[in-house]
C-alpha cells in the first residue's frame, strides 16, 4: 500500500484561520508537515475551504484517505451522567442563541466525566463530505484539556490555565477528574487577558500565594503580561512546550498551535 494512503491529515478550521498537518515520519528533517493558509476574509469559511482544495499542497498531492476536522468553535460542556444525544441541539442553542444553526457535533472526554457538545456549518461539513470518507471531528481544545489534567496531577497546589488562541483565551481549571471552570473570553490585548485570569482567579477563590497560574499558547504581550501577573501571584508560569514535551518533533514546526502540537505529542 502506497504510504500516503495511510497517512492521517488534520484540518483545523478556527474562526478566522485554516491549516492542514500530517505526521510525516518518514522524513527525518520534517517529521510533521504544516501548512496555514490564508483565509479570504470576503468569503465563507466553505468557500475558502473549497479554494483551498485547489491551492493547497497536502490536499493536492498527498491525497490521504483519512481526515480528522479540529474545530475551534464555541462549545458546551455537559456532565457526562446527564448527557442525551436527543437533547444536545435544545442546550447548546440555548447557551449559544447567537449562533447560527449547524450539524451537531460531541466529543465524550472520559476522563473528565464530560461530552463537548459543539457545532459546524453545514455548507462547511458538506466540503468536507464531498472530499473524505468518514471524517472524524474534534473539538480543537480536546487535546489541550486532556494533557494538561493529567499535568494538573503534579503537585499538590490548585492549577489555572489560560490557552490562548486566535484572539481569544480558553481558561479552566479540574477538581476531582472534572471541570471546575472553563470559559473562553475574547483577549486580543494583553490587558484583557489580565483582567479576565485575575476575575476568574478571584471567582475561583484561589489563593494568591500558594496556588499556581499556567499560561501557553500565542500569548498577546508576553513578557508584560506575566510581569503584571506577578504582581497578583506568586506562582505565575509561562508553559513552554519544547521543554514540556521534551522537544518533541511537533514543538520545533514554527507557527504550529499548541493544540496541534498537543496532539500530535499526546493525541488526542
Amino acid at each position: 500500500m502506497d504510504i500516503t494512503t495511510k497517512q492521517k491529515l488534520t484540518i483545523r478550521i478556527g474562526r478566522n484561520s485554516l491549516s492542514f498537518s500530517m505526521a510525516t515520519p518518514e522524513n527525518e528533517e520534517s517529521p510533521i508537515t504544516y501548512e496555514p493558509y490564508t483565509v479570504k476574509s470576503s468569503i465563507s469559511m466553505a468557500a475558502n475551504l473549497r479554494e483551498a482544495f485547489k491551492h493547497a499542497d497536502l490536499l493536492m498531492t498527498m491525497k490521504p484517505q483519512r481526515v480528522q476536522v479540529m474545530l475551534d468553535t464555541p462549545v458546551l460542556m455537559i456532565p457526562v451522567e446527564i448527557f442525551e444525544e436527543k437533547d444536545i441541539e435544545d442546550l447548546y442553542y440555548h447557551a449559544h442563541a447567537q449562533q447560527e444553526h449547524g450539524v451537531m457535533l460531541y466529543n465524550v472526554l472520559p476522563n473528565l466525566n464530560a461530552v463537548a457538545i459543539f457545532a459546524i456549518n453545514k455548507d462547511l461539513k458538506l466540503v468536507i463530505d464531498d472530499h473524505f470518507k468518514d471524517p472524524k471531528f474534534i473539538h480543537a481544545i480536546c487535546p489541550v484539556w486532556r494533557y494538561l489534567h493529567q499535568r494538573s496531577f503534579t503537585g499538590y497546589r490548585n492549577k489555572l490555565y489560560g490557552y490562548f488562541h486566535d484572539d481569544k483565551t480558553e481558561i479552566f481549571c479540574f477538581q476531582n477528574n472534572r471541570f471546575k471552570f472553563c470559559n473562553t473570553f475574547d483577549t486580543k490585548h494583553a490587558h484583557d487577558a489580565l483582567y479576565f485570569l485575575l476575575y476568574v482567579w478571584k471567582q475561583l477563590a484561589l489563593d494568591n500565594q500558594y496556588d499556581e497560574l499556567h499560561i501557553v499558547g500565542d500569548i498577546p504581550e508576553r513578557d508584560w503580561l506575566i510581569e503584571e501577573l506577578k504582581k497578583y501571584l506568586s506562582k505565575a508560569y509561562v508553559i513552554n512546550p519544547s521543554a514540556d514535551f521534551n522537544r518533541a518533533p511537533a514543538t520545533q514546526v514554527k507557527g504550529l498551535p499548541y493544540d496541534l502540537v498537543t496532539l500530535y505529542t499526546k493525541g488526542r
